[in-house]
């Protein structure tokens, strides 16, 4: 059975791929804005990002060369 509840992420990247607009007879399409597709992809890199652990923090030990 299928999950009733979708992932929010997938329904972004599939509504982003398909178009704004469209006309059946007309035959005219329309795409999303290029500013539009790019806030959605920097969203969805913002959410992988954060789901990393670690937060973009490093620790690490200095030890001189020469001492005890």
């Amino acid at each position: 059975m299928p999950d009733p509840t979708p992932d929010p992420d997938q329904s972004l990247r599939d509504a982003a791929a398909q178009p704004a607009k469209a006309s059946v007879d007309g035959q005219s399409v329309e795409q999303h804005s290029l500013k539009d597709q790019i806030e959605a992809d920097r969203y969805l890199a913002s959410k992988a990002a954060a789901r990393k652990p670690g937060l973009g923090i490093k620790f690490a030990k200095i030890v001189p060369p020469g001492s005890v």
